[in-house]
């Protein structure tokens, strides 16, 4: 360690002066000071690498100086230490130390420069605590060191010291010229030091001193409150020290307390799974067990009962790691008999002389204690541990209506309805090891009626304060929600009794009408809670009525009108984060299992318009491959394929389309090769994925499926081609040419499947042995069939493509006509336009016009006369006009065959109002 110069150094001190000694005395008498300057004085008197050498010499007859020195050090730094003299000081603590074996007149003064530790550190500079933090955190974690000095008293300062880190006292007086380090400066360089880890590893030392390690103790309990100290202790095994360390006799009950309330902080500031590895040997199991034993039976006061609390939450977190021997070291038998001991009431040696108090704490213990058997139901080696203590019967007891009324002895009714809803959230997890017990003690029959009374008016306010009791506050949802995840839990083993059982008891009829309770509520106020429990009950529906057609008729009486508005959901409510999605699985789940196989319930859903629904569903693009299986399952009804034929989506959008859609987007997402106009690249392999591309070849056995195989039930392709098997490759409306090039290719995926499979033969022969000349020359012959297959397939789609080419040019070319002749009409009509304009200006241009129009009436005369009817005048009399004429005109009688007089004016048809009108406008004109 560094030594560090004094403030004076000694060369300019009179001869005669010791140096570990006061003023001079060479001058007469001493001078008398004020108390600040003797105290100045006596801090440059000090040089502390003379006490050192004085520490290091040997012999008896230097024993009283070296204590008389150590005396005038302590009563020099009596305010504190300057952090530049800390490593000083603890060189001078390390001889004392050496020295204790032989002189144990060195104790007192080592306690008393221990203490000195215990005081504000004293800086000059601000910059004292960086420079100095090295030499500090190396003099701190000497202290852990210390304890190996075989005195008490010098162990319970070493403590005392520590724990004063953290109950900081400003002394009296601070040195001329210093101030106190930082608050937190020595607990942040205790942990730098590693203080912790040595206090640790001296609780060996202290095993059979119960003084001194109650003082370790409360140490490790300050030094614990830091991360890194914990990880410390960790290091150094704490946990395992400590929780053996639990059984040790002590009166004043504070060596549990503290152990327990460090072992909780290790659980929180460290590495979990590192603390409860550390617990899981059957000694320290056996140690936590006995004296949580010790608290049941003989601790009666309300510390008493939290500390209790807190082992059985350690107890906890150790039943969750299955290596812990929970059930060898019988913690875990007392622990199932002390949940069950109220409800069972069976008397047990284990636990004679365990009271209930029902108080907040006995509250805490019960919710904990069913808590660790829903943990030890997920550990096959304690099923029998559950049934043989009365699990079962003891949950059950809960499943009933909520009748307490005020003033009922026992939990209140808060109390009573979060135990109640623990009870048969626990249930869930127990009622699939115990099946067995769960039917004899008729479970089915108590949900059942529990769920009834769910439903019913009877009036009930729950408190919905708890975990469990979220949403169910002022109803019963949180029961009926507990209560059907019991259900599902036990259903979901598929166990015929237990199917059997519900079914016996019209569990179906009753599920459906808490089916549309649940729906109802959702209209009102649409939650979580009420989604969980229609999926839940969805699923026990589909899981009761698979596989037997007289269950899925009692279905269909009720279930397809239920089942329909599922299918109507809002499309946005399935990105609501709500469950939306989850409850729109476990429909089409239930239509599946319930609907599907059986010809009565089918048509009923089909002519429901359950098909369109199911098509705009898939138009969605969500849940695409249950969909697709749905509908092949349809398929079968020859009524799903003319409703599938008749469904039109947005846009006009035909079935066939979407089928097409999909797959293509589906190859996209496999990687498949196609061109930028969908036509198959790779002849030999048209079909095959990226991932297929990938893999190796693998022999497999003929019972194993290869990855061509699998490839069929992970892909929705599969299920397109089938549909389209049904619906036909043939006058499909609402196609485009991109569409025919894509259906060219499903038409033939039964061939080109095949045709993989072959070849995954092929390259497995190939691995394992060379084929004779004629199995050659048959695989060459079926590898050159899928390759022309493919080909053929490739000028199909050209020639598609290029009818849909020649198709665009016929259309373009009508286009371009119709433009050209539209172009051609506004060329004459702005010719006629600028004629007639120069008509309207230039008399010259008119009189032609007038000439030519002459010219063209007489061209259009007959040339043969006939005598009997009159010539008309093309001319108009005293014309001044040079615009065209209007649309009335005035024509001459026709003269009388026979006398040739005027025309019998009485029998012509006469003109019509508005004629009239615009005639006589048109001659005012």
């Amino acid at each position: 360690m560094a030594s560090l110069a004094a403030a004076e150094p000694p060369g300019r001190r009179a001869a005669s002066r010791s140096p570990a000694l006061g003023p001079s005395r060479s001058g007469g008498e001493r001078r008398r000071n004020s108390p600040d300057t003797a105290k100045d004085a006596l801090l440059r008197s000090v040089d502390l690498n003379h006490v050192i050498t004085l520490l290091k010499g040997s012999g008896s007859k230097d024993l009283e100086e070296q204590l008389k020195t150590l005396k005038k050090v302590v009563k020099h730094f009596e305010n504190g230490l300057p952090l530049k003299n800390v490593a000083q000081i603890t060189e001078i603590l390390n001889l004392c130390a050496e020295k204790i074996n032989e002189q144990e007149a060195f104790t007192e003064p080592l306690c008393e420069l221990i203490k000195l530790f215990g005081l504000p550190f004293q800086k000059k500079k601000s910059s004292d605590e960086v420079n100095y933090s090295v030499e500090v955190s190396q003099s701190i974690a000497q202290l852990g060191y210390l304890m190996r000095v075989p005195s008490s008293q010098v162990k319970i300062q070493i403590c005392k010291s520590i724990v004063s880190f953290y109950n900081i006292e400003l002394p009296g007086k601070l040195l001329s010229g210093y101030q106190p380090a930082s608050a937190n400066y020595k607990i942040h360089m205790a942990e730098e030091g590693g203080l912790a880890e040595a206090l640790v590893l001296s609780l060996a030392l202290v095993e059979n001193q119960l003084n001194e390690k109650l003082w370790v103790l409360k140490a490790l309990q300050h030094l614990s409150t830091s991360e890194m100290s914990c990880r410390q202790m960790v290091k150094a095994q704490a946990a395992s020290r400590l929780c053996l360390y639990l059984n040790g006799a002590d009166p004043s009950g504070q060596l549990v307390f503290r152990s327990s309330d460090i072992l909780w902080s290790l659980l929180e500031n460290a590495s979990k799974e590192e603390v409860v590895n550390q617990l899981s040997s059957l000694e320290c199991v056996h140690a936590l067990k006995e004296v949580f034993v010790d608290l049941v039976t003989r601790g009666f006061r309300h510390c008493d009962h939290q500390l209790r609390n807190d082992l059985l939450v350690i107890a906890t977190l150790l039943a969750k790691n299955p290596p812990v021997p929970m059930i060898e070291s019988g913690f875990a038998k007392l622990l199932i008999i002390l949940a069950t001991f109220t409800e069972v009431k069976l008397p047990n040696p284990l636990v004679k002389g365990f009271k209930l108090t029902y108080s907040y704490e006995d509250f805490e213990m019960k919710k904990l204690l069913f808590n660790i058997i829903a943990i030890l139901s997920k550990d096959p080696s304690a099923a029998q541990l559950l049934s043989e203590n009365h699990v079962m019967p003891a949950l059950l007891y809960y499943v009933k209506l909520n009748h307490q009324k005020p003033g009922f002895p026992g939990w209140s009714a808060a109390q009573y309805e979060e135990l109640q809803l623990h009870a048969i959230a626990v249930l869930a997890s127990v009622g699939p090891v115990l099946v067995d017990k769960y039917l004899s003690c008729q479970a089915n029959t108590l949900l059942l009626v529990f769920l009834e009374w769910c439903i019913g008016q009877d009036p009930f306010f729950g408190q919905g304060h708890s975990f469990h009791g979220t949403g169910g506050r002022g109803n019963k949802l949180a029961q009926m929600r507990y209560s059907l995840r019991a259900l599902r839990s036990v259903v979901a083993l598929y166990d015929d009794a237990v199917s059997m059982n519900l079914c016996d008891q019209g569990a179906i009829s009753q599920l459906l009408d808490i089916l549309k309770y649940a729906a109802d509520k959702a209209k009102e106020n649409e939650g979580t809670i009420l989604l969980e429990i229609q999926a839940d009950i969805l699923f026990i529906l589909s899981v009761l009525c698979e596989n037997d057609v007289h269950r899925k008729e009692l279905f269909s009486c009720e279930g397809i009108d239920i089942l329909i508005p599922f299918f109507k959901m809002d499309p946005m409510k399935l990105y609501s984060g709500l469950g939306h999605n989850c409850l729109l699985l476990s429909a089409l789940d239930c239509l599946w299992s319930c609907v599907i196989g059986c010809y009565i319930a089918e048509d009923s859903f089909i002519e429901k318009q359950g098909i369109f629904l199911l098509l705009d569903l898939l138009a969605l693009k969500e849940n695409c491959n249950i969909i697709l299986g749905i509908l092949v399952e349809f398929s079968d009804n020859p009524k799903t394929t003319l409703h599938m034929s008749i469904w039109r989506g947005k846009r006009d959008q035909t079935a066939a389309n979407l089928l097409i859609q999909l797959w293509r987007q589906e190859e996209l997402d496999l990687g498949v090769r196609r061109d930028q106009y969908g036509r198959i690249v790779d002849t030999k392999r048209p079909i095959v994925t990226s991932f297929q591309k990938l893999q190796k070849v693998i022999p497999v056995p003929a019972s194993c499926p290869s990855f061509a195989i699998m490839e069929i039930s992970e892909s929705i392709r599969a299920k397109v081609y089938l549909l389209f098997c049904k619906l036909g490759f043939e006058n499909l409306p609402g196609l485009s040419a991109k569409d025919f090039v894509t259906l060219a290719i499903i038409q033939r995926y039964i061939d080109f499947k095949i045709g993989e499979v072959w070849s995954e033969i092929c390259e497995e022969i190939k691995e394992e042995f060379r084929p004779v000349t004629s199995d050659e020359r048959a695989l060459k012959i079926i590898s050159c069939i899928s390759e022309n297959i493919g080909e053929t397939v490739v000028a199909l789609q050209t020639e598609v493509l290029k009818i849909q080419h020649h198709h665009k040019i016929q259309e373009e070319k009508e286009a371009y006509k119709e433009i050209q002749a539209t172009q051609t009409q506004r060329e004459l009509i702005k010719i006629s336009w600028e004629n007639f304009l120069t008509q309207t200006s230039n008399y010259e241009a008119l009189k032609k016009a007038k000439r030519l129009r002459e010219t063209s009436i007489d061209a259009s005369r007959s040339k043969v006369k006939n005598q009997n009817v009159p010539e008309h005048s093309t001319d108009t009399p005293k014309l001044h006009r040079t615009i065209r004429p209007g649309r009335f005109v005035t024509v001459d009688s026709m003269p009388c065959q026979h006398g040739g007089g005027p025309a019998d004016t009485e029998h012509a048809p006469r003109k019509s109002s508005v004629c009239k009108g615009a005639f006589k406008k048109d001659q005012k004109t």
